[in-house]
C-alpha cells in the first residue's frame, strides 16, 4: 500500500475511533444518568438547521 493511502486510511480509523468514544460516552452517561428532560434538550429540527447552515457556510457561492 502507497504511503499516502496508508497514511489516509489511519486517519480516517482515527476518526472514527474518536466517533466511537464519543458515542460510547453518550451511551454510558444515559446508562449512568437517564435522559435529559425534554425541557433541557434542543429539538432535533433545530439541530439539523444549525447543521446545514453550517455546511452551507462552508460550500463556495456558485456564481
Amino acid at each position: 500500500m502507497e504511503s499516502d493511502a496508508a497514511d489516509g486510511l489511519r486517519a480516517y480509523a482515527a476518526r472514527t475511533r474518536e466517533s466511537a468514544d464519543q458515542l460510547a460516552a453518550a451511551l454510558e452517561d444515559i446508562a449512568t444518568n437517564g435522559l435529559p428532560d425534554r425541557e433541557q434538550c434542543t429539538p432535533w429540527e433545530e439541530l439539523r438547521e444549525t447543521h446545514l447552515a453550517r455546511l452551507a457556510d462552508q460550500r463556495p457561492a456558485v456564481a
